[in-house]
C-alpha cells in the first residue's frame, strides 16, 4: 500500500510527535508499504522517511523545484517526483497513495487534508484522510467538524471521508479494514 504522509516540516515541535512520527514510519516500512510524502529534509517529513528507509521501507518524495532549488530536498527520498507548484504536488500525492494520514502540520497539512477530503465528497476518488490525533493535536478540529455536521453543513457525516485514530493501533486497524 501507498501511504501519503501529511505533516509538518517544522523541527521546532513537541518532541513526542517525533516519536510517534518515527514507530510509524518504522511500522509501514516493516509491512512492506511505500511512504508517500513532501521529500523535504527537517520536521516530521524527514523523520517519518528517515526511519522508513531506516528500516527497509521506499519511500517517494513530492517536491515542489523551489524546495529543490533551495537545497531542502530529503536525502531519504528513494523516488523524487518534481513538481512545479503546490496543487501539482496535491494532485500528484493524490495519484500515487492509496490512503492518507495526517500528522500534526500546519497551514499546508490543513491544505492537503481538505483538498483530499473535498475531492472525496464530489466522487473523485473514495481515498480515505487519517487524522493521527497524536496527544490530542486534531481535538480542536475534529470539535469544529463536528460543530459543521451539526448545523447541516455537511452534506454526509464527515467521519465518511475522514477517520481519526488516537495511535498507531487505531491506524492498523483502519488500514486493515481496507
Amino acid at each position: 500500500m501507498k501511504i501519503c504522509i501529511f505533516c509538518s516540516a517544522n523541527d521546532r515541535i513537541d518532541s513526542d510527535f517525533f516519536l510517534l512520527t518515527e514507530e510509524l514510519g518504522r511500522w509501514a516500512a516493516s509491512e512492506g508499504h511505500t511512504i508517500v510524502y513532501g521529500g523535504v529534509n527537517c520536521g516530521l517529513m524527514e523523520c517519518v522517511s528517515k526511519a522508513a528507509h531506516e528500516q527497509g521501507g521506499k519511500t517517494i518524495g513530492v517536491i515542489p523545484r523551489i524546495v529543490e532549488q533551495g537545497g531542502r530536498m530529503s536525502q531519504y527520498v528513494d523516488v523524487d517526483i518534481l513538481c512545479d507548484n503546490l496543487s501539482d504536488r496535491k494532485q500528484l500525492m493524490e495519484d500515487q497513495s492509496d490512503v492518507f494520514i495526517a500528522l500534526p502540520g500546519g497551514i499546508g497539512t490543513l491544505d492537503e487534508v481538505f483538498t483530499i477530503a473535498a475531492s472525496a465528497t464530489i466522487g473523485y476518488h473514495q481515498k480515505r484522510v487519517i487524522l493521527y490525533n497524536m496527544k490530542g493535536f486534531w481535538d480542536k478540529l475534529i470539535a469544529m467538524l463536528d460543530e459543521l455536521q451539526a448545523k447541516g453543513l455537511t452534506r454526509r457525516p464527515w467521519r465518511t471521508y475522514i477517520e481519526v485514530a488516537n495511535n498507531l493501533d487505531e491506524i492498523k486497524n483502519f488500514l486493515a479494514q481496507r
